[in-house]
């Protein structure tokens, strides 16, 4: 079986930070599980915001990206990758500006849906890490999830780490413990994916089964019984609502 590879991108302006050290731990476990690895600093490239070409033509958002600048260039690393690691600061509750940026652009993956049948990117692994001095943490891994999720990537079981504070995050044996995991969980998931490929996950003529075997006109036909059999106790406890004199229950 070829190996799995394993791309880390470092979202925090301050390389050295303890973003980065997190991810340097999740990427070295990766490594011990026989991953090749490759680690890569955002902010070293220059990313322009997205144009929304989408919103004018859904055709139109394809590769390669219409702006001039190094998104292709990080997205073919993306594209090349089994597995990837997101590890970002917590800016104001959310992901670092400059890896906003990347995501808006990755729809040109997602978008292919709509093109050739199939996101690029669906079926690869993804995992997340993301630091703070504050709170924001949780809410900023679970806003990553949602995003890659919807590209088409598969989230395992403990595929997040996330530290709050503004010592050393090595000192900390939880984060350390989570992101070296993370490493670890990518690798294991991406072997079995490889020597098990499940074809196509989304599939964009769903519509076409579901009309075929008269899904949606069964889902009415079930839902209004259940409205039949409801209505004689809703109906009673509409009734005692609108017969209850709100001021009797005044303290």
């Amino acid at each position: 079986m070829e190996s799995v590879k394993v791309l880390g991108l470092n979202a925090s302006p301050r390389k050295y930070g303890n973003t980065y050290k997190l991810l340097e731990v999740a990427l070295e476990t990766a490594s011990i599980y026989g991953a090749e690895t490759k680690l890569i600093h955002i902010y070293d490239y220059s990313i322009k915001p997205c144009e929304g070409c989408l919103s004018d033509e859904q055709l139109a958002c394809r590769p390669p990206c219409i702006n001039d600048d190094d998104s292709w260039v990080l997205m073919k690393e993306i594209l090349s990758s089994d597995a990837l690691i997101v590890a970002t600061p917590v800016f104001w509750y959310g992901p670092s500006g400059h890896l906003k940026n990347l995501i808006d652009k990755l729809t040109i993956f997602e978008n292919m849906i709509f093109i050739d049948g199939k996101s690029w990117v669906e079926g690869k692994v993804a995992g997340f890490i993301a630091v703070g001095a504050e709170a924001g943490a949780v809410m900023t891994i679970a806003y990553l999830m949602s995003v890659f999720n919807s590209f088409g990537y598969l989230i395992p079981p403990w595929a997040l780490a996330y530290y709050q504070g503004t010592d050393d995050v090595l000192k900390s044996r939880e984060a350390v413990m989570d992101s070296a995991n993370i490493g670890k969980i990518v690798v294991e998931i991406s072997k079995i994916l490889k020597s098990k490929s499940p074809g196509k996950w989304y599939e964009p003529n769903i519509l076409e089964v579901l009309k075929e075997k008269n899904v949606i006109s069964q889902v009415i036909s079930k839902a209004e019984n259940l409205k039949n059999e409801a209505s004689n106790s809703r109906t009673k406890i509409l009734r005692k609502l609108l017969q209850s004199k709100p001021e009797n229950y005044k303290q």
